[in-house]
């Protein structure tokens, strides 16, 4: 006798999974047959998420209805494949290269030409002016 499934709940994925589903809009069957096994999994990739291939196998037994180690081999090499293509025609990218990207893109020189003049010959630039070669202490006597 095959298991009684709740409405809603997609088959071979557990409490973990399914909430890191429900957190990139993967909510139903019907909205994993829109997207996919793969991108299904890669949006939880991409959401930052660690899942193993067992997900993605997971979300195809889903598709195909049947128990994600029943699938065949061939099929989880296409599912392997397919997921590899996606990651490298969109690369996902930790938050730390990410911020390192952001860093990157406004750092060349870091600003205008005026505004590292400007530190390079700040207000410190009057203070020494003043102060002798012993120190700022000096000025104080």
């Amino acid at each position: 006798m095959a298991a009684k499934e709740t409405p809603g709940k997609i088959r071979n994925v557990g409490p973990k999974s399914a909430a890191w589903l429900r957190q990139v809009g993967v909510r139903t069957q019907e909205d994993l047959a829109r997207l996919g096994a793969v991108e299904a999994f890669m949006k939880v990739k991409r959401a930052g998420f660690r899942p193993s291939l067992n997900l993605l196998y997971a979300l195809e037994g889903a598709l195909v209805d049947c128990h994600w180690a029943d699938l065949p081999d061939e099929r989880k090499s296409a599912l392997l494949l397919a997921a590899d293509a996606a990651e490298t025609a969109n690369p996902i990218k930790t938050r730390w290269q990410k911020q390192a990207d952001r860093s990157a893109v406004g750092a060349p020189g870091g600003g205008s030409a005026d505004e590292s003049d400007a530190s390079v010959s700040g207000f410190l630039d009057e203070d020494r002016g003043g102060a002798s070669s012993d120190g700022p202490a000096n000025r104080f006597e």
